[in-house]
This record gives C-alpha cells, structure tokens and sequence, in this order.
C-alpha cells in the first residue's frame, strides 16, 4: 500500500523549497531536475507550476517554470498559434504552460454543424490569432474569442516572440516606445501581453529595422532613456539602408 502524501493540489503554482509531497522513491517518481527529493520529501527549486499524474500505484511529479512564463489573465489580448483542430474547437498555443481552448461559437455567429462542416475552413494548424483571454481559473484550460472586433486571424505579417517580461517596456508608459516606432517606421505594430509582437512593414528593409529595435529594447529594459535611445537607432539604421523618411 502507497504511505505517499502529495501536499498540493495539481497545477498549483509553488516557489522554491516548498515541499510538495512524502514518499518513498517506488511511490513517488520525480521526473524533474528542477525537483529535489531529500530524506523522501520533495521540495521544489524554482517557482513553478506542479504535474501530478498517477501511473497504476506510483505518482509521477514534474514542474514547469514560471519565472518569465506568460500566465492569462481574463481581459488579455494574446497573439496564438493554431495548433490543433477538434470538432468543435481550436488549440491554441499562447506561449505559456496553459493551452487556450478556442471555441467555434467564439468564431461563427450563427450555428454550425461541424459533423457536416470543416472547421478548418475559418482556422487551420499554423495560423496565427488575434484573440482575447475571456475565462480562465488554473483548474482549466483558458478559454479565448476572436469575436470582438478588431481581433481574428493575422496576415501578412511578421511574428516577433519576446520574454512576456519585456512587452510592458515595448510598449512603454502610456505606449510611448511603441507609438514612437509605428511612426518612425509606418510599421502596423500589435504587441500582445504573451510575448508575441505581429509587424506588418511597408518594406523588407523597415521590418528588419522593427526587429532589430525590439531585440535592442529586450537587451536594454533596465536602462534609462531608451526611447529616444531606440528613436535614434532606428533612424541611423533608415539612413544606412537607404529608406526614405516617410517609409
């Protein structure tokens, strides 16, 4: 008979040297490094969020980082990648340790049969989505729409992925980074609280340049006077390359 305790519930976020759970080594198998068992207790080593699976009579634990991890918020806008297709629904990836359900009543207004009907017709693997977090617990899976206007599929774009730390910065108090290089560019710029930055540039030349700025605010979050720092960037970087200032 197992003697093993587990001392948190699944997916609870825990922080380094909480104990998670008491068992023998043939009771509770630890899967990750990030894990520590010392005289049959298991602590954790970082903050993160806590599997707990059950295989026949032996629980299996592991842990997924959180530290710079996106995690939803009901109300956040997020860019996601399409990742699988159901009947009745969209996986999303939204760059975080939580897959975002998309329902099709979240896509279509008026009722269809999907027994009959395609899904993949309005979303397909490998689209990216505009789409905001309506509900979300920890105990399930977010849940997301594309309803609201001004949200749905991305097209003829560019998908830039930064540490969900860094979007705040990006964008800057009261969005005076982004704003300055939408206008620097002419560059249509949606920066997501996921870490997921969508560009679509008149030209080649200035998307480089978009790129380039974000990577260059990434690496210098922690100083002052970056914008007109990255101002300045990007426009040594139109006169090298050869672009007009209008874009």
């Amino acid at each position: 008979m197992s003697m093993a305790k587990i001392f948190v519930k699944p997916r609870a976020i825990v922080v380094p040297g909480e104990v998670i759970a008491e068992g023998e080594e043939e009771d509770i198998i630890v899967l990750s490094p990030l894990l520590e068992r010392q005289n049959n207790k298991i602590y954790a080593l970082i903050v993160g969020l806590i599997d707990i699976r059950e295989d026949g009579d032996k629980i299996k634990l592991s842990i997924i980082p959180l530290v710079g991890a996106y995690l939803p918020k009901p109300g956040d806008l997020v860019i996601g990648l399409v990742e699988d297709v159901g009947l009745t629904h969209w996986v999303i990836d939204i760059m975080s340790p939580y897959k975002a359900i998309l329902p099709l009543q979240e896509v279509v207004d008026r009722p269809i049969n999907s027994a009959i009907v395609n899904i993949k017709k309005y979303l397909d693997v490998g689209d990216y989505i505009l789409a905001k977090i309506t509900a979300f617990d920890r105990l399930r899976d977010p849940i997301v729409t594309i309803k609201q206007e001004g949200l749905g599929r991305l097209v003829d774009g560019t998908i830039i992925e930064v540490q969900p730390t860094r979007i705040p910065r990006i964008i800057g108090k009261g969005q005076s980074m982004i704003n300055m290089i939408r206008e620097e560019t002419k560059c249509r710029i949606i920066a997501a609280r996921n870490g997921r930055i969508f560009v679509n540039c008149p030209s080649r030349e200035l998307e480089e340049i978009v790129f380039l700025a974000i990577r260059k605010i990434e690496a210098e979050a922690h100083t002052t006077g970056l914008t007109d720092r990255i101002k300045e960037f990007i426009r040594e970087e139109k006169k090298r390359r050869g672009v007009e200032e209008d874009g």
